[in-house]
């Protein structure tokens, strides 16, 4: 009679019981890679890139060449995308679809890269091949010019760490890459056109070719633009990149020598406001490091340069894309 008449309660908890258990369960159940960026607002636009690029289904599983099935992920969040323009999935579509799986692939490596081990000067292989390397400035750390915001976040599949701007890398030289952006590899668009065409002229190509036993650069970059802005300050139409031809040989090749620094590669939280010295000669002026990113003015700029595009990583040196030459 006694268990009749507590049956009902008995049935009750055991029933509360099961259900507790099985939302520990539910709760102990992690999402993928994948399904962070689905599920997280201020990754939408890594979601649109990794579908985009062809990369969102191997993110969603695990990794079959890590013990642990595991990658890991330095998430762009949306403000590392819109730093370069991309607001959007749309706005994605300006780059050719190889570059950008490239570049997704750039910020993954297997296995848990935890946050212990990202250390000043340490380096990490990534899914793409070329290595990223910790950057400290005061108690800030960065993969290579990106800041790091978050770490650790766990997944099925692994560890996602949250980055303030977007990993590039070219896996070639500093003239392969430019060329690369010529030729419409990079955006659909070409871009560094006349650079590249000033570098011909001058016949400094085979000196920013990477060779086993030459030194690696920090070279800014000027876009198009603003080398056809050069043209009217100069009063010198620059409408076309074979108009560089227009101008001296050794003009040009001074100019030019005045983008390029034989420091080793640095990226923007490595430089410090202060003059350094150009393969040029002529010293350039490095404003303060701000929002991850520095000014830089000729001797002969009215106006400091701004970084367009920082951080471009390549096998001899890293470029820095900037709106303005430098002028000697």
């Amino acid at each position: 009679m006694l268990y009749t008449k507590n049956y009902p309660a008995l049935l009750l908890l055991a029933t509360l019981l099961i259900l507790q258990t099985a939302c520990q369960k539910d709760e102990d159940v992690l999402p993928s890679i994948a399904s962070i960026a689905v599920t997280n607002a201020d990754f939408s636009t890594l979601e649109d890139a990794a579908v985009l690029g062809g990369v969102a289904a191997v993110l969603s599983n695990p990794n079959p060449n890590d013990p642990e099935g595991a990658y890991t992920v330095f998430a762009p969040n949306n403000a590392a995308f819109a730093r370069l323009g991309f607001n959007s999935g749309a706005d994605l579509r300006v780059l050719q679809p190889s570059f950008l799986t490239s570049t997704l692939l750039y910020h993954v490596s297997g296995g848990n890269l935890l946050s212990n081990r990202l250390t000043n000067n340490s380096t990490s292989a990534s899914a793409l091949g070329p290595m990223r390397r910790i950057v400290t400035r005061g108690n800030e750390r960065y993969i290579n010019g990106s800041k790091i915001l978050a770490t650790d976040i766990r997944a099925s599949n692994g560890t996602v760490h949250v980055i303030d701007k977007v990993l590039l890398a070219t896996g070639a030289d500093i003239v392969q890459s430019a060329l690369a952006l010529r030729d419409a590899k990079v955006f659909i668009v070409p871009e560094l056109s006349f650079l590249v065409e000033a570098v011909l002229y001058a016949e400094l190509a085979d000196a920013l070719t990477a060779k086993p036993s030459s030194p690696s650069f920090t070279v800014f970059a000027p876009t198009d633009a603003a080398f056809k802005q050069l043209g009217q300050d100069l009063g010198v139409p620059l409408n076309v990149p074979a108009d560089i031809r227009k101008l001296p040989k050794d003009v040009v090749t001074n100019v030019l020598l005045n983008h390029v620094i034989a420091d080793g590669g640095k990226f923007m939280p490595e430089m410090n406001a202060g003059a350094v010295t150009p393969l040029g000669g002529s010293p350039l002026t490095i404003g303060a490091f701000a929002n991850g990113v520095v000014s830089v003015k000729g001797k002969s700029n009215n106006t400091a340069a701004n970084v367009v595009i920082p951080d471009v990583l390549t096998t001899n040196g890293v470029v820095h894309v900037i709106d303005r030459v430098l002028l000697p």
